[in-house]
């Protein structure tokens, strides 16, 4: 899998200079309105079959979709007169587009290699308001990986819009019910190229993603008892981790890779421990009669959000990173857990109950600003953030069985990741690769 993004080679020629950011896209303004963004028809130049930029078409226009950031204009609903342009059009049409319906228009072009293997594809980002160019890139990859020269296009595109790239070539681990067993699985941001990484037959449960994005942490009950493991990203080399009596659970990687938080006990009592990088020499931070659990580390590495059973019933609490300096974060509701904190640290996301039913909601570090973001009439639990701090991953029983979900950071734009039956939760969100 990491071979998979290594031999992606991607050269970046830039047409028109791109200039600074234009910063005028947030998806968690209150008062953000979509912005209609114009696909024409992608261009097969040479021999390139036309099915080749049918599906970079479809793949484009859902990373589009789902960012949240656009209303997808495309080019089938266009007037006549424009429906069948293809390409990237040049100074002189611009005019053309002016009543496409759109502010924003992608264009490109792709060419497939004579040997049927390299690809180039070729994009203009242009400003239909303002009749100017905005950026242009060219890809240069291979056929295997269309899609992920495809996200790097939404990407860079919602870089020149917003000063910060998107998440499209980002993943998502999470778990599958299968049977009596749980496997860990793997899926793009868009939820194409799902893929088991574990296939034991036993019980694994919270997938963690190292720092460098190479390998991921889980719980299993491979060898009865709930050790820590690793296992690379094509689902070889798996090795455990941690195995000390009782639990070895939840684990979270701090941010300069030399420590792991997670969930160790015994006997009916949990508490929060420190693991070096190699799993070993733990240290408990937490001590009394409550119960702690899902630790989750503060962007900034110096602090750590927890759950804790400790006043009576399940609170979010924040310590610092040596264990000291507890408080208590969360005083309504009377049960709140699976904490998770945001990229850039101001807000934290974790599941609470409401009227028997669990939801979604954040709160700023500060304790203040508290947010419910999930709807009524279904559970929905296990928030983890996006790497960018725009989106929140959870699951959710809205369409029967558990499925993974992802949503704004304002709770808007709520949309299924996968199309299976259910039995999915815990999403873990991986850094860009």
């Amino acid at each position: 899998m990491i071979k998979y993004f290594i031999s992606l080679l991607i050269v970046f020629c830039i047409f028109i200079p791109s200039g600074e950011a234009r910063v005028y896209l947030d998806i968690t303004d209150p008062t953000f309105t979509q912005i209609p963004i114009v696909l024409p028809k992608w261009k097969s130049m040479e021999k390139t079959p036309p099915a080749l930029t049918a599906k970079i078409y479809e793949v484009l226009a859902n990373d589009f979709s789902i960012s949240g950031f656009f209303r997808v204009i495309d080019h089938s609903l266009l007037p006549s007169y424009l429906k069948e342009k293809e390409g990237i059009p040049t100074t002189l049409s611009m005019r053309d587009w002016a009543s496409a319906g759109g502010e924003i228009l992608l264009a490109g072009e792709a060419t497939l290699h004579e040997n049927g293997l390299n690809l180039t594809l070729k994009f203009h980002l242009i400003d239909l308001v303002e009749q100017k160019h905005l950026t242009g890139n060219q890809y240069n990859g291979q056929l295997q990986n269309l899609r992920n020269m495809v996200h790097r296009i939404a990407d860079e595109t919602i870089l020149h819009l917003t000063g910060e790239k998107g998440v499209h070539s980002t993943k998502m681990a999470y778990v599958v019910r299968q049977g009596e067993g749980r496997e860990i699985f793997v899926a793009d941001f868009d939820g194409a190229n799902i893929k088991p990484l574990t296939q034991n037959q036993s019980i694994n449960i919270s997938p963690a993603w190292t720092p460098d994005g190479q390998k991921i942490a889980f719980t299993s009950y491979l060898k009865r008892n709930p050790d820590l493991y690793l296992i690379d990203l094509d689902g070889k080399n798996i090795r455990r981790f941690s195995s000390y009596p009782g639990l070895n659970v939840s684990p979270s990687w701090s941010p300069d890779a030399k420590q792991i938080a997670l969930m160790m006990g015994k006997e009916g009592k949990s508490d929060i421990h420190l693991l070096d990088a190699k799993g070993e020499n733990p240290r408990k931070l937490t001590s009394g009669h409550g119960n702690e659990s899902t630790p989750r580390w503060s962007p900034d590495g110096q602090r750590i959000v927890f759950s804790s059973d400790r006043s009576g019933s399940p609170q979010i609490y924040i310590m610092s990173a040596d264990g000291s300096n507890v408080r208590r974060l969360t005083f309504e509701g009377n049960y709140n857990t699976s904490p998770s904190w945001s990229p850039k640290g101001d807000r934290i996301a974790f599941c609470g109950r409401v009227g028997g039913e669990f939801h979604i909601f954040t709160i700023g570090a500060d304790g203040s600003g508290l947010r419910k973001l999930s709807p009524n009439g279904s559970n929905n639990e296990s928030p983890a953030w996006s790497p960018d701090g725009r989106y929140i991953a959870f699951s959710s029983t809205r369409l029967g069985g558990s499925r993974i979900f992802i949503m704004n950071a304002n709770g808007l734009n709520q949309r299924p990741l996968t199309t299976s039956k259910g039995g999915e939760s815990s999403p873990a969100w991986s850094k860009r690769f």
